[in-house]
């Protein structure tokens, strides 16, 4: 009777969509895009090479240092950031993040050399650093040193001669169906991903999981995270972590969002920080501006999770200036990476800044680094993060303020370890009242051989000048 067969249709019609429907709140919209982890087959992998380095640090005991290969060394190459890891390890350096390593694009580059972060081919060597057994060396001299080595990666967008681009649905287009560059930005040397391909991102976690295996790398830093969606990036450290549990892999967002934590991420950028720095330093505002950024970035900050604190990095270089300038001079710059690498978070030094170069780092160019200028500024560098290597107090440390105008002080308690930090945060000679509640006990002077000193008077500080006491 087809009366009744069509009503019977008709009535399981309507239930399953009041099963599907009612399933959903009808506020969130449809559910979000969420693909299976990466199905790329093991055996278009190299097998691992090297054995993966054991000392990856905790994140919250990790000194960063930043390499922009084509100013690093006279050679700019691989072989030339190689040849100085001893000075880098000096420093009190234990993580290096190698910016991009990859084929750049020439297709609408940059000039002269065009953009590291437009990435020809991901899964090759820039034949102008060297090739794979090159990144593979300077990857095991770094881990016999005990630093452990991430890359940069570029996961929003590449280059236009990427052989990708053949793949047009791998790419975002216009209306007129023309593949473009990132929305609201102004990279136009570069072509936008599309992360609603399936496709693209096995191809693009297949690539990422590569270079842990071939060249037996420690993690990545992960250029402009906003771009991807979250959804992505959950996938991929997913991916990454399955490897191996031989590997303690580092990910370190360039991003201040802090829901990438949640996506496999343990550090972010402290922009806030970088902002409030600059406000005290350039424009007088008080010192205690620090203490309030410091705060507001730790409180959204999850068990485990950290963030980057930097006076440059190649970003802030190219738009900004390097720390002797943007900081008022050598000792200003040393005073403003003391808090940046004390007050909290994981600290970067950018290679230049520690011997002071006045110089912007160009990236879209070759460029030299002169070594030999300021050995002072070099030995302050040394000195700051080795206090901070041997003390998980002022790593991970409970924060007091005792900040005044002029003058960013604050204690940092860690068991029975207590350490001060009193940092002149002007260009002229300030007076700090000691508070009552620090000048009962003895402390050392950590940057004095330790020596005894008893609080009470009134201190006198020099411009830009910083001390640290210490109490076991």
């Amino acid at each position: 009777m087809p009366g009744k067969r069509g009503d019977m249709m008709r009535l399981q019609l309507l239930l399953f969509v009041l099963m599907v429907t009612g399933s959903c709140n009808k506020d969130d919209g449809p559910p979000p895009f969420t693909p299976p982890v990466t199905s790329v087959a093991a055996d278009t992998l190299p097998p691992q090479y090297g054995v993966p380095f054991a000392a990856v640090p905790d994140t919250r005991d990790i000194a960063m240092y930043e390499v922009n290969i084509r100013a690093f060394s006279a050679t700019h190459d691989l072989q030339g950031v190689t040849a100085r890891l001893d000075s880098i390890r000096a420093l009190g350096i234990n993580v290096i993040w190698l910016m991009p390593i990859y084929p750049v694009g020439k297709v609408k580059a940059v000039p002269p050399m065009g953009s590291p972060y437009a990435v020809q081919d991901y899964t090759s060597v820039n034949p102008a650093f060297g090739d794979l057994s090159d990144l593979r060396a300077l990857v095991g001299a770094a881990h016999s040193r005990g630093m452990a080595v991430i890359l940069d990666w570029v996961a929003d967008h590449t280059s236009w001669d990427n052989s990708w681009i053949k793949s047009t649905s791998w790419y975002q287009h216009d209306a007129s169906g023309q593949i473009i560059s990132p929305p609201g930005q102004s990279w136009s040397d570069v072509a936008a991903l599309n992360y609603a391909n399936t496709d693209m991102r096995e191809a693009m976690i297949h690539a990422m999981r590569y270079w842990v295996l071939a060249a037996n790398i420690d993690g990545y830093r992960c250029d402009y995270a906003d771009g991807p969606p979250a959804d992505f990036w959950r996938q991929a450290t997913d991916s990454l972590k399955s490897i191996s549990p031989s590997h303690r892999l580092i990910m370190l967002a360039e991003t201040a969002d802090k829901d990438v934590f949640s996506e496999g991420f343990q550090m972010n950028y402290a922009w806030d920080y970088y902002t409030a720095l600059k406000n005290v330093f350039d424009d007088g505002q008080p010192a205690s501006g620090l203490i309030t950024a410091n705060a507001a970035e730790n409180a959204v900050l999850p068990k485990g999770a950290f963030k980057l604190r930097f006076t440059t990095n190649h970003d802030e270089d190219l738009n900004d200036a390097p720390p002797v300038s943007l900081f008022q001079g050598d000792q200003g710059s040393l005073a403003a990476f003391l808090l940046a690498a004390s007050m909290g978070g994981v600290p970067l030094i950018y290679n230049g800044q520690e011997v002071g170069d006045p110089e912007k780092i160009p990236i879209f160019d070759t460029s030299t680094i002169h070594w030999d200028q300021h050995p002072e500024m070099v030995a302050a560098y040394k000195q700051i993060l080795g206090l901070r290597n041997e003390s998980l107090t002022l790593r991970d440390g409970v924060l007091v303020s005792y900040a005044t105008a002029d003058v960013a002080a604050f204690e940092k308690s860690y068991g029975n370890e207590r350490v001060l930090v009193i940092v002149n945060v002007r260009d002229i000679p300030v007076t700090f009242p000691v508070d009552p509640s620090l000048s009962n006990d003895e402390w050392k002077d950590g940057l004095n051989a330790d020596r005894a000193v008893h609080l009470g008077a009134p201190l006198s500080l020099p411009p830009f000048g910083y001390r640290i006491f210490i109490k076991n």
